[in-house]
């Protein structure tokens, strides 16, 4: 493959991630909330089926997980403004369910670029500029 051609790819992978971006960010709120669901079902999905061997169904670890999961991001009341739970100021997860969903984000995170690709760069982009926002309200 030539450089050109590469380097055009290149070009065009960014301008659908942004357009893709740009398109979630100006969905409403429950749009959000369906989205962010659906981010943390495909992660628990992807834990349970490579680490647990479930083919078609969760085991009941983590169904139960992804439960509750679901659960609190339709009761989340900072959803409006927040980016992720983890930059979150209150968390509102059990520790045993903290502890579990931050297993489930260690495992899926880095492999969620070869299942997900446009949603893993979406959620790197969206990290950077949480915490550099953060950043610049410490100064």
């Amino acid at each position: 493959m030539n450089i050109t051609l590469l380097f055009s790819l290149i070009i065009l992978l960014i301008l659908l991630i942004f357009a893709y971006i740009h398109n979630k960010n100006s969905k409403d709120l429950q749009s959000k909330r369906e989205y962010e669901k659906e981010i943390v079902s495909d992660m628990i999905s992807l834990y349970c089926r490579k680490n647990h061997k479930s083919k078609e169904n969760l085991c009941e670890d983590c169904a139960n997980l992804k439960y509750y999961a679901l659960n609190r991001i339709e009761k989340c009341p900072f959803m409006e403004n927040k980016t992720f739970c983890s930059s979150c100021k209150v968390h509102c997860y059990r520790e045993d369910m903290r502890q579990k969903i931050k297993l489930v984000m260690k495992y899926s995170g880095p492999r969620m670029l070869f299942y997900h690709p446009i949603t893993a760069i979406h959620h790197l982009i969206e990290t950077i500029k949480e915490k550099n926002k953060e950043a610049k309200n410490e100064n």
